[in-house]
């Protein structure tokens, strides 16, 4: 399910030091020497501005598709769907976040979780994608 939806503001820029040197997970070394140059995120998480959303995440029914309750997902609008993406999906009047796939003709939603049972689309429903999943962003 989806909590809330968001629209992209492009026109706020956070640039923050990018280190280009791997970083280990044994003794710290010092990083300033290291410092390549500005990353902006919204240059490498949004690549269609007018057509990008963010949502807010509820449900545990992707959870082994890394998306958990309380993420933030980055949607494009502006890609079209194709079969194994994450989209969401506008289902009967709702939204949801599934993987999409067809065979054949027939269109389903995955849930990535096993607590879940796929979605047959059918005819009388009224379905759409809404939009496809880029990238999601969640807390440690």
């Amino acid at each position: 399910m989806i909590e809330a939806i968001y629209h992209s503001d492009c026109s706020v820029t956070y640039q923050r030091p990018l280190f280009m040197m791997p970083v280990a997970a044994g003794f710290p070394s010092p990083a300033e020497d290291y410092i390549e140059g500005k990353l902006d995120l919204n240059k490498h998480l949004i690549k269609h501005p007018a057509a990008t959303f963010f949502v807010k995440v509820t449900g545990n029914s992707m959870t082994d598709a890394g998306i958990h309750p309380g993420d933030i997902l980055i949607v494009d609008r502006a890609l079209a769907a194709v079969d194994k993406n994450v989209v969401i999906a506008v289902v009967d009047g709702e939204l949801t976040v599934k993987r999409l796939r067809m065979m054949g003709d027939e269109v389903f939603l995955f849930p990535e979780n096993d607590d879940y049972t796929p979605l047959r689309i059918e005819e009388d429903m009224n379905f759409e994608v809404w939009g496809v999943v880029t990238n999601v962003i969640h807390q440690l």
